[in-house]
């Protein structure tokens, strides 16, 4: 396992350290891959560890992944895929709003039950005030006060249309190049771009269950989100041992 590690304030494992803020972009059922990243990150007691959410989905061990961070503990985002599942579980499998893919069908029937007590219980943002950030799964429209943003937005947003209606689609922009809001938001959903390192904005999903990689934002306590051009010391990354889900097929 190789782990890009950029943090040099990150001290040695020798040395007395302060809890930090961990903030893990999307694990779509990725569970080695958060091993790997657990292990690079060397936690220490007191360090609180949130997900953007997509925990599960497309990757091999959705349940482990789930386990892992029952485990650690950890708070994580309710995203579109948990979102999706728990809709379908509430209707029922013969509901209207039953449509799943094979691999998504296949999960409604290996989670447990305290697996899906996990994914009812994600909320679907988590307020850091101490950073001056939010974690989201998508992202938010900045006309709207976040204790009032539409789940919908707040599960899918990619970008806003021509009309400036919020859309799923990827966009020749991002929402968040243009955000400019007070707090920070912390975000995934979106791995056609990759790590997004924005004025007021970073997306974390760097496509693991691609291929890619699975990262995370590391802070001290209540320090806030470095600029994009100091960013980078705050990102720990590890790549995917293998590509695990092709999106064209």
């Amino acid at each position: 396992m190789r782990a890009d590690r950029f943090d040099r304030r990150m001290p040695k494992t020798t040395l007395r350290r302060v809890a930090r803020t961990i903030i893990i972009g999307d694990v779509h059922g990725c569970s080695a891959e958060l091993r790997d990243l657990v292990q690079a990150l060397q936690l220490a007691a007191g360090d609180r560890i949130y997900f953007v959410g997509d925990l599960i989905g497309r990757g091999p061990d959705s349940r482990g992944v789930l386990a892992q961070v029952r485990q650690l503990p950890a708070v994580s985002i309710q995203g579109n895929h948990e979102r999706r599942l728990l809709e379908v579980h509430h209707a029922g499998l013969n509901g209207r709003r039953a449509r799943l893919g094979p691999g998504h069908r296949k999960l409604m029937y290996l989670l447990s039950d305290e697996d899906w007590e996990t994914l009812a219980k994600m909320p679907l943002f988590v307020s850091l005030p101490h950073h001056q950030l939010v974690v989201v799964h998508a992202g938010i429209d900045p006309a709207v006060p976040i204790a009032q943003q539409d789940h919908w937005v707040l599960t899918h947003l990619r970008s806003f249309d021509d009309q400036g209606a919020p859309s799923h689609r990827d966009g020749e922009r991002s929402w968040a190049a243009g955000y400019s809001g007070t707090n920070h938001v912390v975000f995934g959903h979106n791995a056609l771009r990759g790590l997004q390192l924005h004025a007021h904005a970073t997306g974390l999903d760097t496509g693991c269950v691609y291929g890619g990689r699975l990262t995370a934002l590391v802070l001290n306590v209540d320090e806030e989100v470095p600029p994009p051009e100091l960013r980078m010391d705050a990102i720990v990354s590890v790549p995917a041992r293998r590509k695990y889900f092709d999106p064209s097929h």
